[in-house]
């Protein structure tokens, strides 16, 4: 037997690598510019782009110290995993909404392969770099390590997470340097129809937007919502100045816009063609614009004529006589009056029309009121009141479809909370995704920040539970989602090679390693939704659980990918595998160990069953 027939390719345990899946795209476009070691030649696709390439020194951008090691973040790729912990779930095997704790720059990478360009909306409330705010680990490269230290998961090598103070020459750099990989990876996440939303203040607004200019592309800017945060005016601010407002910057697809109010449209002379309301028809242009819209307007019948406006009408002549002749127009007894246009309801276009930039929502005074309410005390500072996420998600999402909101600075956790509450009053079926470092907090009751915003997720479902028994008709079979998949992230379950251990002593514990690379205490489970995870699929997949031989494989998305995690396998159970006819199969690689004739039959079998991937881990 061939190595070629028996080699079984290994599941790749790094989350993926910004820069390789960047490479292929670029080459798949300009295959030309492909060198014989499969790396980009710069000069040849400079070649093909053209009058495209800017080769002046001097042009308009965004530039900061700090900035390239911000790609270099972005393009370190993660060997971390996200361990499931049901016990502290809501309805763990059956929810498609998740809370993860852990940072979410290493969040962010490990999540790019399951829900690249799946999430429809992202909103986040990121720190507003007062100074005081916790921003990120001195040693951010190493996000997996430092935090595993910083969680006490690990002994400390010196590293911290720490603040940003005002007299630091680096201050918005070290605050740029924070937001932009996390950007990064968060624009991947973004369908293409999906949008952004990001709350600020002034300290770092006109960076901020520089940033998603950056990113997101400056075409894709939406626009600035502005909304009252403040309920008593400030006194203490030396310039006298009190700063009542906040900003929410959005950019990607487009809004959902602001309902029509259907209460205008009635029939009072019963029209056959349904519902109408009264509508302007004065023009926007001068005479010296638009000639062809000023000209008096006689009504056929009564023989008044009326005078044209200022700005003329909306209509020309020919379209205003069809309009005459279809009685649309409404005429005033005086040829004082304004002739008027019948809008008619099943005419328009859209239920929604433009929405304000001045958002009409609560302030930060209920949003503290509410976590009150929840907890019997304000045990979170300047949270965001429900009523402002609330119209954030109606504006960034639907009711009729299963879209994604993911905040990866979760906070106390308002968002989930809005996500559930607009699910209920519209019948939706939106799911969230929180992320959110478990800072420690000085209390026995909730130790970290992840704690609170766990608690508060509960306690919103259990109030939606009981308003949907009470109040929601779901008689068509349509169920709710109240309920979470709680996620802790950790190194992965597996020990990774180190190319670096030299010595013979250090060879020797990476050989023993190999063998039995699983790491201590890990269950099956854990090791599953690492695979799920690496092998790009949602943390929220089906997974079902199949018995042969007194040997567990799980199936998951209906049969689409069988994974067989035994240490014994047997001919009997890989024939059995592949005779359900999976796409793919993912065993341990210790499963093989010492039994070469088995591996080889392995590969065999699930060749001839047309099986296109079978790897081991």
């Amino acid at each position: 037997m061939t190595k070629e027939k028996t080699e079984i390719e290994k599941l790749n345990l790094n989350s993926m690598n910004m820069a390789d899946e960047k490479q292929k795209e670029l080459l798949r476009l300009f295959p030309e510019i492909c060198t014989e070691g499969g790396k980009v030649d710069f000069e040849k696709l400079k070649l093909a782009l053209g009058e495209m390439v800017d080769t002046g020194k001097e042009r308009y951008g965004m530039n900061w110290p700090g900035k390239a090691e911000c790609f270099k973040t972005i393009q370190k790729s993660s060997e971390g995993t996200l361990l499931p912990l049901p016990n502290e779930s809501v309805s763990f095997d059956s929810s498609e909404n998740l809370i993860i704790e852990g940072d979410n720059l290493e969040v962010l990478k490990l999540l790019q392969k399951s829900y690249l360009n799946s999430i429809k909306m992202i909103y986040i409330d990121p720190p507003y770099n007062t100074g005081n705010d916790f921003i990120y680990p001195d040693n951010y490269s190493e996000s997996l390590h430092t935090y595993l230290e910083y969680t006490g998961q690990i002994d400390s090598e010196g590293k911290r997470f720490g603040t940003n103070a005002e007299t630091d020459g680096r201050f918005h750099s070290k605050w740029m340097n924070m937001l932009y990989p996390r950007l990064y990876l968060a624009m991947n996440l973004l369908r293409d129809d999906g949008v952004i939303f990001v709350s600020i203040n002034d300290a770092e607004f006109s960076n901020l937007r520089k940033i998603m200019d950056d990113v997101f592309g400056e075409e894709n800017f939406i626009g600035t919502l502005i909304w009252k945060s403040r309920h008593n005016v400030d006194s203490r601010n030396k310039t006298s100045l009190s700063s009542d407002h906040e900003y929410v910057v959005v950019y990607g697809h487009k809004l959902n816009g602001q309902g029509i109010d259907k209460n205008k449209y009635s029939n009072p002379d019963n029209d056959p063609r349904g519902a109408w309301m009264s509508d302007n028809m004065v023009g926007l242009a001068t005479r010296e614009q638009r000639p062809n819209l000023h000209y008096e307007l006689l009504n056929p019948q009564t023989g008044i004529t009326y005078s044209c406006p200022e700005k003329g009408w909306r209509y020309d002549r020919n379209t205003m006589a069809k309009k005459i002749s279809e009685g649309r127009i409404l005429w005033p007894s005086s040829p004082e009056g304004r002739p008027r246009h019948k809008k008619f309801l099943a005419e328009v276009r859209s239920e929604f029309t433009g929405f304000s930039t001045l958002l009409d929502v609560p302030n930060t005074a209920v949003g503290t009121q509410e976590v009150r309410e929840i907890f019997g005390e304000a045990i979170f500072d300047f949270p965001k009141p429900v009523g402002l996420l609330k119209t954030l998600v109606q504006q960034g999402t639907s009711s009729d479809g299963n879209d994604i909101v993911l905040d990866f600075f979760a906070g106390s956790g308002t968002t989930a909370q809005a996500v559930i509450e607009t699910n209920v009053s519209d019948g939706g079926n939106r799911k969230f995704i929180l992320v959110q470092l478990p800072e420690k907090i000085e209390r026995r009751d909730f130790p970290t920040i992840t704690s609170i915003t766990k608690a508060r997720v509960e306690k919103t479902i259990e109030r939606a539970k009981k308003i949907v028994s009470e109040t929601l008709d779901l008689s068509n079979g349509k169920q709710l989602d109240l309920g979470f998949r709680y996620f802790k992230l950790d190194e992965s379950n597996f020990e990774v090679w180190n190319r670096n251990a030299l010595s013979k002593e250090g060879l020797e514990k990476q050989l023993e390693m190999y063998v039995d690379h699983v790491k201590a205490g890990r269950t099956s489970e854990n090791i599953l939704y690492e695979i799920l995870l690496k092998s790009g699929f949602p943390l929220s997949t089906k997974v079902e659980i199949q018995k042969f031989e007194n040997k567990t494989i799980f199936s998951i998305a209906d049969g689409l990918l069988l994974v067989c995690l035994e240490d014994n396998i047997t001919h009997d159970l890989i024939k059995h595998i592949a005779d359900q006819n999976p796409e793919r199969v993912v065993c341990l690689d210790q499963s093989f160990a010492n039994n070469d004739q088995l591996k080889a039959n392995a590969v065999q079998i699930f060749k001839t069953k047309g099986i296109t991937s079978f790897k081991t881990v």
